[in-house]
């Protein structure tokens, strides 16, 4: 508290007398980083949530702010539809505007914030409409906020991972993706496969949404309480806070892929990409087409081997590593020789963790590492950004009506409570995926974030060929190894 009793942060910054809109009123900015101001009603703005940047014109302060509608009134917290809003501060002096300028300028760059971004806009994504997002949701906040941007079409799938393995990261102060969940994939697996990972993985990661799924960004948003839309997702990148992302290595051989929002076999991968068949339909395929698998529901066998976390120690049943199975890894001066070419994993001793099974047959095998799997399918609603786990989801044998009722429920989550669900956090895991009960002669697929890891003899093109074999994968947690932009 200072002398009279008032708390620190409310203390003025700088007080003074203004002009606004013609009239003489007092101005005062206060340690908790809020502009106040008296004109028709009591008017502020939260310069770290509201003001997008200022400049200077002649003797006059513009801020340019994002504000709550709230019927001419301008203050924080409401949660109405966001405006874009210029306001003019006119000092007497010149000594005070160059105060003025001098402690705003100082406040705003104490807040981290990027200045220089990278965004990749997808215009093949979900309904085609990235492009059309980037430039009358996106950029304008951008200009606003004088943030220097370099914009990149994605021309093909991979391009972005392309871009990202050989991109000079001293360029940016972040990189953004205005698009689903496919093209940050690609960025996370091209950030790894750098010589340079350990740094690169570092780069902070903003996602806009733009495509089909976009789940990251709804988990990211939704957890503060915002709705799932492109202005506050960019807002979330302007103001510049940060948090970190467990990054799963799925691994087979020398084969490796990096996940940071799902893996899913049975139901959920054939819905995910079977029905890309329907894709004209939408995000309307995927109900459309989950009920066709329902009514013809496949059974496939297989198991699903784990390291449970604190408090799951007793799912499933004990084992021991040997029935695991799971490929040696590289020894550590292969470790260190392979290490030059990108990142291999993490390196936890397998071997010395109490592992546990569950045994097929499976209707659905769903692990997850944020708690939306799309904007309206809120997969895991336990999952956690960075606690070192994911989440397990599993359904096994399960009448028709009770798997609908389960579908039905993804929206809110209250599908776990289903006595048919198995839910659970796991630190390492390892599936080997099996053949349809029904059917022994075709096999499944393996779906990771969306875009398919493995295919099973006679499946959806299973004439194209995937990253690696209907067999089995390991997969372990690296906790909070990436870094996204996340909302205050």
């Amino acid at each position: 508290m200072e002398e009279g009793g008032q708390p620190e942060n409310l203390a003025p910054i700088l007080s003074d007398r203004v002009l606004v809109n013609g009239k003489v009123v007092p101005l005062t900015f206060t340690g908790d980083g809020k502009l106040r101001w008296t004109g028709e009603g009591q008017c502020c703005l939260t310069v770290e949530k509201e003001v997008l940047e200022f400049s200077l014109e002649d003797s006059r302060i513009q801020v340019k702010a994002v504000v709550e509608k709230r019927d001419g009134i301008c203050c924080a917290g409401s949660r109405g539809d966001l405006v874009r809003q210029s306001f003019i501060f006119e000092p007497l002096s010149e000594d005070s505007l160059i105060h003025w300028s001098q402690k705003l300028r100082y406040y705003i760059d104490s807040l981290g914030r990027p200045k220089r971004l990278l965004i990749f806009v997808n215009p093949f994504g979900g309904k085609k409409s990235a492009t059309k997002i980037f430039l009358q949701d996106v950029k304008p906040y951008l200009e606003d906020a004088d943030i220097q941007i370099t914009v990149t079409e994605t021309k093909h799938q991979f391009h972005a991972k392309e871009v990202a393995k050989t991109l000079d990261l001293s360029k940016y102060d972040g990189i953004v993706c205005v698009s689903g969940d496919g093209i940050l994939v690609e960025v996370v697996n091209g950030l790894l496969e750098r010589e340079d990972w350990s740094a690169a993985i570092k780069m902070p990661l903003g996602m806009v949404p733009g495509g089909t799924s976009n789940g990251m960004i709804k988990s990211l948003l939704d957890c503060s309480g915002e709705t799932c839309s492109a202005s506050n997702a960019i807002l979330a990148v302007i103001r510049g806070h940060k948090r970190s992302l467990d990054v799963a290595t799925i691994l087979q051989g020398e084969t490796r892929f990096f996940s940071v929002l799902m893996l899913a076999w049975g139901l959920v991968a054939d819905i995910d990409i079977e029905s890309e068949k329907y894709r004209w339909m939408g995000s309307a395929r995927i109900d459309f087409y989950a009920l066709q698998r329902i009514l013809h529901l496949r059974h496939y066998n297989g198991r699903v081997f784990f390291v449970p976390a604190p408090g799951f120690e007793d799912c499933g049943e004990p084992t021991g590593y040997h029935e695991v199975a799971i490929e040696k890894s590289p020894t550590q001066e292969e470790h260190l020789k392979i290490q030059r070419h990108g990142y291999l994993g993490s390196d936890v001793n397998l071997e010395n963790m109490h592992w546990r099974t569950i045994n097929g047959p499976f209707v659905s095998v769903w692990l997850h590492n944020v708690p939306w799997g799309s904007e309206d399918v809120m997969a895991a609603p336990n999952a956690q950004f960075s606690d070192g786990y994911l989440d397990l989801i599993i359904m096994k044998d399960c009448p028709k009506l009770s798997l609908l009722s389960i579908m039905l429920n993804l929206n809110d989550g209250s599908h776990v409570k289903s006595p048919h669900v198995t839910y659970l956090k796991a630190k390492a895991l390892a599936l080997e995926p099996g053949p349809q009960v029904e059917d022994p002669t075709k096999g499944g697929i393996v779906d990771a974030d969306g875009e398919v890891l493995a295919r099973g003899n006679i499946t959806y093109k299973c004439d194209q060929k995937a990253l690696m074999a209907y067999d089995k994968l390991q997969i372990t947690v690296d906790q909070g190894l990436a870094t996204l932009f996340g909302p205050i």
